[in-house]
């Protein structure tokens, strides 16, 4: 019997060789499967990803455009507004200038019309000095200073003039800057060379120089002016007596009383308290001012007076001196001040004194 020869690749082999390369296929198969499936969804998420960020992109090319339309129609509109600035300064410089020349017109104007006042002035005085030499050579001893009003007015005012010592009592408070409230108050704010040029001061003072001017060349005179205090406008002179006879004491207190620039509130107790405290004590006072008093012996309290304190004030201020000196009240106008005249008025009656509110052209 012959042996049958021994082969490797028998039935049996191939049969274990291929099972196991089907194995290998299968799992090689399921393997590569589950790599699609991710690699798939990889890809779906990118390109989900992808489109999103296409959109934005899109997005921002809109606001980049939307930007640019916006930086364009700021530089249009800035450049629009400087050119409106540039005019607006060539503007403003061109009123500037006009301005400018318009002013040194006045200004030139006005110093020619004031040398022509002036030169007017100086002719009128010369050609009465001229014609009138004697006469004034003769009345020269009745009067203490001269003084002429404008075009030589005169009035008869009723005044008491007279006394051995005359007290004038000239109200320097702001009031006197103007004759309406608004008016004050805009001036009182004003530099001191303004306030002393305001028309009512200038009258106030051209009304004093004619007192002054007008007082017995035998008495004894004092100026004093008021607002929330009272001293004698000529300093060194408190408590004492000028001489109505000397021209440099006259000359002195009216030069005094011309350099003080109006202020501040109104003390008729402080100018009586004044008065009384001379010694000897007037006979006669006269008082220049153009309203009952804003407040008493002390600062107020508040801001505002009304009318009844302003006649409770001008009560205890009349109640320092009695009735023993006679008043005599100039009262310039004041608006706003409806009782002034009357309880000036009276006081005159009281104290056997006088009262005028002068027209706008005396002395």
């Amino acid at each position: 019997m012959s042996r049958r020869k021994v082969s490797p690749f028998s039935l049996s082999f191939l049969d274990i060789m291929f099972c196991g390369f089907g194995a290998v296929v299968l799992l090689v198969l399921v393997l590569d499967h589950e790599t699609v499936k991710t690699r798939e969804q990889a890809f779906t998420d990118l390109r989900a990803e992808v489109v999103r960020m296409e959109k934005e992109v899109l997005l921002g090319d809109d606001d980049l455009v939307e930007a640019r339309n916006n930086v364009e129609k700021t530089d249009r509109e800035l450049v629009i507004m400087q050119g409106e600035s540039e005019r607006v300064i060539r503007t403003t410089t061109e009123v500037r200038l006009e301005i400018a020349h318009i002013s040194r017109e006045t200004l030139a104007s006005r110093e020619h019309i004031n040398q022509l006042t002036s030169d007017l002035k100086t002719l009128d005085r010369e050609h009465k000095r001229l014609g009138a030499a004697i006469a004034a050579d003769r009345d020269a001893g009745d009067k203490v200073r001269e003084f002429k009003g404008e075009g030589d007015r005169q009035y008869l005012t009723g005044l008491k003039m007279g006394g051995k010592r005359v007290l004038i009592l000239v109200d320097a408070s702001a009031s006197m800057l103007d004759e309406t409230i608004i008016n004050v108050i805009r001036r009182r704010i004003m530099d001191a060379a303004s306030r002393i040029n305001a028309p009512k001061w200038q009258r106030t003072l051209t009304t004093t120089d004619w007192l002054v001017s007008n007082l017995p060349v035998t008495s004894q005179f004092q100026l004093y002016v008021f607002n929330t205090r009272a001293d004698a406008v000529l300093a060194g002179s408190e408590g004492k007596w000028l001489q109505a006879s000397s021209r440099a004491d006259v000359d002195a207190a009216i030069a005094a009383l011309h350099r003080l620039a109006p202020e501040g509130g109104t003390s008729l107790y402080h100018a009586f308290s004044a008065a009384k405290s001379l010694s000897p004590q007037p006979d006669n006072i006269l008082l220049i001012t153009d309203g009952l008093p804003t407040q008493g012996r002390g600062k107020p309290r508040s801001t505002t007076v009304t009318a009844d304190q302003r006649l409770d004030h001008f009560d205890k201020a009349s109640s320092v001196l009695g009735k023993a000196i006679p008043i005599n009240t100039i009262l310039l106008p004041m608006e706003g001040d409806a009782w002034a005249a009357a309880a000036f008025w009276q006081l005159a009656i009281n104290t056997r004194g006088s009262f005028i509110t002068p027209s706008r052209d005396w002395p």
